[in-house]
This record gives C-alpha cells, sequence and structure tokens, in this order.
C-alpha cells in the first residue's frame, strides 16, 4: 500500500508498507477519504518528535478491510470513522474521563503518527476498534464524517471548557479549522455573544457564517482594547486561545474578567519557551480565573453525537474544506498547508478505488 510518510524533519514522501494485519481486538481500515491537519505541519517541522519514516495523518475515514477476532458489533465492508484521537478506554486515566491523556501519558490517547502509523495511507490499523470506530450514517458523506474524527470534536472540547452559560460572552484567539470549530461549539453551547478574532477576510467570512457575532481583525486594532470596549470594560466570561502563540495565549488572560474561563486548544510546542501568565490580570493569582487545555477525546459514542448534530442538520462544517486533491497529490496538498497557501483552511484527499 501507498503511505504518505515523514522521512525526517522537513522531508516527506510516499512510500510503499506492507498492509496492517489486525490483533484480536484491532481492525485494519481501507481509507476513501482523508484530510491533513496543521499538527502534520508542526510535526514535519520537528514540534513533534517521531520516528523516521512514520505514516502521517489522524484524519481519515473508510471500510472496513479486517476485524480482529475479538471485535463485536462491527462487520467487514462497513463504512466507519474513527478519532484523530483512540484511547483504550481501559486504563485509570480513560475511567477518570481523561481519555486523550491515555496510559498516563501527555496525550496518549494520539496514536497516529506519534506512536506509530498514521492514517495517510491506503489502509490504517485502528486499536481497541470497537471503542474507537463508528459507523457512518447513510445521511452523511464522508466528507462531513472527516470533520467529526478531529476537527469539530478538538474545537468542541474548547466550547466544554470554557464552560459556557446560556447568553455568557466569549471570544475565540484565531478561526483555522479548530477555531472555526470552537465558534460552532460556543454558539451550540448557548453564547450569547461571540467573538472572533481573526484578520484573513476568508476566514472571517467563515467565523460569520459559524456563528461569530463581532469580528476583530488585530491587525488594525489593539484586540484586547477591542474585546473591552466591546464588553463595556468587564472583559468576557471565556476565551479560547485556539492559535498556539504566546501573544495569543497572553491575550486571552487580558479579555477574561475575574471568575472566568481560559480554554487553551492551541498548540504550542513550536514555541521555545516558557509561557508566561500577565500578573496583574491574573489578580496576582488571586483573581478566580480558570485555565484549561485540552485535546480531541476520541471514542465511538463521541463520534456518534457529532454524527447526530450534522444528521438533525444543526452542523455543516464543510465550507471550511477550501481545496480537494487526489491521494497522487498529497504531497502537494502538504506543502500548500505548510505555507498557508492560495488561502487554504482544511484540504479534502480522496483515495481511488
Amino acid at each position: 500500500m501507498k503511505c504518505f510518510v515523514m522521512r525526517k524533519v522537513g522531508e516527506v514522501a510516499v512510500l510503499d508498507k506492507r498492509v496492517p494485519e489486525p490483533g484480536p481486538n484491532e481492525a485494519v481500515v481501507r481509507t476513501t477519504s482523508a484530510m491533513l491537519c496543521s499538527s502534520d505541519v508542526h510535526t514535519v517541522r520537528g514540534a513533534i518528535p517521531v520516528a523516521s519514516d512514520v505514516t502521517l495523518g489522524h484524519e481519515a475515514v473508510g471500510t472496513i478491510h479486517a476485524l480482529g477476532s475479538a471485535v463485536e458489533g462491527l462487520a467487514e465492508g462497513e463504512r466507519v470513522a474513527v478519532g484523530g484521537v483512540t484511547p483504550c478506554f481501559r486504563c485509570e486515566f480513560c475511567q477518570r474521563g481523561l481519555s486523550s491523556q491515555c496510559g498516563g501519558r501527555m496525550m496518549g490517547g494520539a496514536r497516529f503518527t506519534v506512536q506509530r502509523d498514521g492514517n495517510l495511507a491506503e489502509y490504517f490499523l485502528v486499536n481497541d476498534a470497537q471503542a474507537n470506530l463508528a459507523p457512518i450514517p447513510e445521511a452523511l458523506s464522508d466528507h462531513q464524517a472527516l470533520y467529526a474524527t478531529d476537527m469539530l470534536s478538538t474545537g468542541f472540547v474548547a466550547a466544554e471548557h470554557a464552560e459556557l452559560d446560556f447568553g455568557q460572552t466569549v471570544a475565540v484567539f484565531a478561526q483555522g479549522a479548530v477555531g472555526l470549530s470552537a465558534t460552532i461549539g460556543c454558539r451550540l453551547r448557548g453564547a450569547g455573544f461571540v467573538i472572533a478574532v481573526e484578520s484573513r477576510p476568508e476566514r472571517q467570512e467563515l467565523a460569520r457564517h459559524f456563528g461569530a457575532d463581532v469580528i476583530v481583525d488585530h491587525t488594525r486594532c489593539d484586540p484586547v482594547e477591542h474585546i473591552l470596549e466591546l464588553t463595556d470594560g468587564q472583559g468576557v466570561d471565556a476565551a479560547i486561545e485556539a492559535l498556539g502563540t504566546p501573544g495569543t495565549w497572553e491575550a486571552t488572560f487580558r479579555v477574561t474578567k475575574p471568575g472566568g474561563r481560559i480554554s487553551n486548544v492551541g498548540y504550542h510546542g513550536e514555541v521555545p519557551e516558557p509561557l508566561k501568565i500577565p500578573l496583574e490580570p491574573f489578580g496576582y493569582g488571586m483573581s478566580d480565573k480558570h485555565v484549561h487545555g485540552g485535546l480531541n477525546r476520541g471514542g465511538r459514542e463521541r463520534l456518534r453525537r457529532i454524527f447526530r448534530l450534522m444528521e438533525q442538520g444543526r452542523v455543516d462544517p464543510t465550507p471550511m474544506t477550501t481545496h480537494a486533491f487526489g491521494f497522487d497529490e498529497v504531497e502537494r496538498a502538504f506543502r500548500m498547508m505548510e505555507a498557508g497557501a492560495d488561502g487554504i483552511i482544511k484540504p479534502l484527499i480522496h483515495f481511488g478505488g
């Protein structure tokens, strides 16, 4: 089978590998569609240490090619999705509700690419398949189902950790695919006023489409001052960091009112220095502000719930897809993601056959 791999830092290629065989609790899926993620770009830049020639990718759907002997409730040929995080759901951390930290490892549920081959390949292996594979409803396309595997699930975690009550205010810093998904999640959770911080016109338009009430362009004003003005000097009830830079991290503290929540979902692994907390906005440690960082939680039930939102017409994430490619063009798609070329947000990768 053909796989899109990271040969070494900065170098990618399509290589041939053997089709995997499932263990008793595993499954092998034949890929029909996939997406590239900004974390694939981070990985190739060297921000996430991985083995040479590891297969990239963690957003894919397909049909079951082979099932392990102990897997029940699924059938070969069935159309399925798997989360970008694939926890065991048996360990102490999973049972405590911390499935993304499976096994007590930081982001231990993130197995694709980080711990073994990812799924930008013609076939891929799924651990603990009974808990991690979800049949795709007939009403949903592969394109729609792909968004449940990571972008929506991760963005929704950001909204969940913001702990919004009906009518509360929230600022979402950055409107890439995860930030846009967080904006969707905040609206679904009943936010009364959603402020999106974004400079790119095409992303501003999508943010409005997905429920942002106001767009703050950080290239035209000081976003902290503007958000404070929009909230009569009080600040927002919650702020979401969806970019992964020191500036946006510190801004979330500055715009959040005392007793508010800061929800981080941006990846900070490319910053070679510790993140700083601005002391005065943090009340010198006594502001009753809550800080929470999170990741896609994975699992069949979470996928099913996101599918239900799409089936009922409450969410259609597909406008985030800006480009489409065949798998034979995957390296070109990756380089466009890497360069941020042509307004790319999410590229859809079609597999033949």
